[in-house]
């Protein structure tokens, strides 16, 4: 038959057939030549392969065939499948048992000064656990149950270096490090609290540029951790103490439910949780706002500040994010567990929408002066500037909607934050928030339209009077006055606010019990007769 070789030059190769003959001493000679002749070749080749093999690769067409349009290169670059390649292959697999070269090769001298070694990177050990969570409340069932990931060691408890879960049986790791507990049960209830106050840390935290955002009680000499009770007992509450260093969450039955209905435990809310949380990390940062004798706007940010960190909080974890764009079809203005807060708890005492509701039109002319009502005006006028900043920034066409409110979600409570350490120790108003907002917006390079937002959304709601119509864009560095000037000495009314701002801590408590104790001392005395009393 004929064969075309790789310069295109014909061959004819004839096969002919031998007769058959017995094999005497003088084939077996020539046979064993053969084979030495065989074996001799291939170490020459397992040589020339360890050293780094080459072949000759020959243009197809007539027109190279001279000796300049040949090219040398090593083995491993020639592509398959081309003839050369196989061979080589094919000899490797019969000598080694290996199809291709082996990983280690042997470097002759000549090629040791050319040849780097690359320098290993090392894995890195990922410190941290996995656990399961409620996404929002066991009543929120559309979005149930997520895993998440904690950075950071975490021990059994579980506790860390700043929270501690008490209270409870200690919750161990399994053999991964991970806290998978069974929902409903109490280890799930201390995974699930812990997961939220250190979720609630971490955010503030980075808020903060990574700043550590203390317990009011830490100092170089004093790092306690704070102690988290996810079952402190029965009552329908929840909250921060400073004296005890402490997060208390408190479980009950519905009011008026019949024997063996499920009881409502606080510890499983997550908007609940962050909002404590919220409590004791502005305490941290603002010692003395929690005192009564500040303006009543001092205690609704307080009480905002809390509802903000549980909506902030929802918009750090991506799913939940998804779930709000995919649940209001990226209108934040459209009914959403985002702005509805501690769904369970308030369907426990009868309200249809949680506790309270973010997304609300509420003015300063509209409410009270008791600090839950002030607290709504200020959240009401910050979740507006969230759904304007999204809305500014939106394009599907070129982001996804979720990465866009992340985003948005984590600048703006980074901005409430700063404005927060930036407002005054003391008798704080919502418009000295709102202006420091607007100067950080500013600093930080933000489009106008960030600054529009936050004066027209405060002065709609009578936090604020702008100088300039509200189509006008702000005015870099105008300070604008407040709407209502406060009533310095105007006692708070805290009746609608959670148990942390109900506390006799923070109302004056501490102060009429020691007066009460001076008294009984007065009262006593000349060894123990008493003198009358006139209480």
């Amino acid at each position: 038959m004929s064969t075309t070789s790789s310069s295109g030059r014909t061959n004819q190769l004839t096969h002919k057939k031998s007769p058959p003959h017995r094999v005497g001493a003088q084939d077996r000679e020539a046979s064993a030549a053969a084979i030495d002749s065989e074996r001799t070749r291939v170490r020459a080749m397992l040589q020339e392969i360890i050293e780094g093999p080459t072949a000759t690769m020959r243009p197809t067409t007539d027109q190279a065939g001279s000796p300049s349009a040949s090219m040398t290169v090593p083995i491993g670059y020639i592509p398959t499948p081309t003839r050369e390649y196989r061979q080589h292959r094919k000899l490797l697999r019969a000598t080694t048992g290996v199809a291709s070269r082996p990983a280690i090769r042997i470097i002759p001298e000549r090629e040791a000064g050319r040849v780097v070694i690359p320098i290993p990177i090392p894995i890195p050990r990922i410190i941290g656990s996995r656990v399961l969570m409620w996404k929002q409340d066991p009543s929120v069932s559309e979005i149930g149950i997520r895993k998440a990931f904690l950075p950071g060691l975490m021990l059994a408890g579980p506790k860390d270096s700043r929270i501690s879960i008490q209270g409870l049986p200690l919750v161990s790791p399994n053999a991964m490090a991970d806290y998978i507990e069974t929902p409903g049960t109490q280890e799930f209830d201390a995974v699930h609290t812990f997961a939220v106050v250190r979720q609630m840390l971490t955010l503030a935290q980075r808020a903060r540029g990574g700043a550590v955002a203390p317990w009011q009680w830490n100092s170089a000499s004093n790092t306690d951790a704070i102690s988290v009770f996810p079952r402190a007992g029965v009552t329908p509450n929840a909250f921060y103490s400073r004296n005890l260093k402490a997060l208390k969450f408190f479980f009950f039955t519905k009011p008026g439910s019949p024997p063996g209905t499920p009881q409502v435990f606080t510890c499983r809310s997550f908007d609940i949780v962050a909002h404590e949380t919220g409590h004791a990390i502005l305490d941290g940062l603002k010692p003395g706002w929690l005192d009564p004798s500040n303006q009543p706007q001092t205690g609704g940010l307080h009480e905002s500040f809390g509802d903000l960190c549980a909506i902030f909080l929802t918009l750090s974890q991506l799913d939940q994010v998804e779930a709000v764009i995919a649940q209001t079809k990226a209108n934040l203005h459209d009914k959403t567990f985002l702005a509805d807060m501690a769904e369970e708890f308030g369907l426990a005492l009868g309200r249809p929408n949680g506790l309270r509701n973010a997304d609300n039109d509420l003015k300063l002319s509209e409410v009270t002066n008791e600090v839950h009502d002030l607290s709504q005006v200020f959240t009401g006028g910050i979740y507006d500037v969230l759904a304007d900043m999204f809305a500014f920034e939106r394009k599907p066409g070129l982001r996804d909607d979720a990465r866009v409110l992340l985003e948005v979600g984590e600048y703006l409570f980074g901005l409430i934050v700063r404005a927060i350490a930036a407002a005054p120790a003391a008798n704080a108003t919502f418009a000295d928030i709102a202006n420091q907002m607007l100067t950080i917006a500013h600093t930080d390079g933000k489009p106008v339209q960030y600054r529009n937002f936050i004066r027209n959304r405060f002065t709609v709601r009578e936090v604020v009077v702008s100088p300039t119509p509200l189509t006008a864009d702000h005015k870099v560095g105008m300070k604008l006055l407040p709407a209502f000037a406060e009533e310095l000495g105007v006692a708070q009314d805290r009746r609608g606010c959670c148990g942390t701002m109900q506390l006799p801590e923070y109302n004056q408590g501490d102060r009429v019990f020691e007066d009460d104790l001076e008294d009984l001392r007065s009262l006593f005395s000349d060894n123990g007769r008493v003198k009358p009393s006139h209480r």
